[in-house]
């Protein structure tokens, strides 16, 4: 099977899957230059309301093809732009984790509002194990997640870590038993898309540190009609009808 990136959409979820089983899932020039345009493709997609970002089989993604490097500065660019693109997606995503997230599949859970990992899954950023600089872009969303200290532990060492750790240093969100984790993800994906998108995607810009759109979102509070839906269906005790799209 040729490395590709699937997706299919369903229930207002887009599910991403990093196709590469040969390689444990390692992202080739080729999916790392073609995911921003496939999440272009789905953030524009009007049925889409949260995506998913797992790996086939039991692997999450052992991190850039290494043969890959040879081709020079270029795939760690490919790699950036895809990570900003995921990081700027502008409705909820969550990677789904289980076994390797290493490298450039660490990159790319961070750049994702949440992370589930299964029990056993590990987690390492290693690019001190081939000599090379870390994106500043990427060395700033893992301090933003772990703080300083467990950011540094991660990138000198470039050693991995459980999933158990990872939950307490921030850079997991939950730990789930072997097998339950697409039970979760579905349950908690069902949350998601039955939530404001107005609230969403106004937090998840504060949340990113965006500071210049108070007013903006103040006035698409007030144009919505989602906050007088939401008060409506808390006092009729049903469930709230939101319509504001992003």
């Amino acid at each position: 099977m040729e490395p590709q990136l699937e997706h299919t959409v369903a229930d207002g979820v887009a599910t991403v899957v990093i196709s590469n089983p040969a390689k444990r899932n390692a992202m080739t020039a080729g999916m790392w230059a073609a995911l921003p345009g496939l999440l272009e493709r789905l953030a524009g997609d009007r049925g889409v309301r949260a995506l998913v970002l797992t790996g086939a089989g039991d692997t999450f993604c052992a991190g850039a093809d290494i043969s890959s490097l040879r081709e020079g500065d270029a795939p760690q660019g490919l790699a950036v732009r895809a990570e900003d693109a995921l990081a700027a997606f502008p409705k909820p995503t969550l990677a789904a984790v289980r076994g390797y997230c290493v490298g450039g599949g660490s990159q790319l859970a961070a750049a994702c509002d949440l992370r589930f990992a299964e029990e056993g899954a590990s987690f390492g950023v290693t690019p001190a194990k081939l000599g090379i600089v870390y994106p500043a872009s990427s060395t700033r969303r893992l301090v933003a997640l772990v703080g300083p200290s467990a950011a540094k532990y991660l990138l000198f060492s470039g050693e991995l870590i459980g999933a158990e750790r990872a939950l307490r240093t921030g850079l997991v969100d939950e730990v789930l038993p072997r097998g339950e984790l697409a039970k979760r993800v579905a349950e908690f994906t069902r949350v998601l898309v039955s939530r404001s998108q107005l609230t969403q995607a106004a937090a998840k810009e504060f949340a990113d540190g965006r500071g210049d759109r108070d007013a903006h979102w103040a006035g698409q509070a007030r144009g919505s009609g989602d906050t007088a839906e939401g008060v409506a269906a808390f006092l009729e005790r049903r469930a709230p009808d939101f319509t504001y799209e992003v």
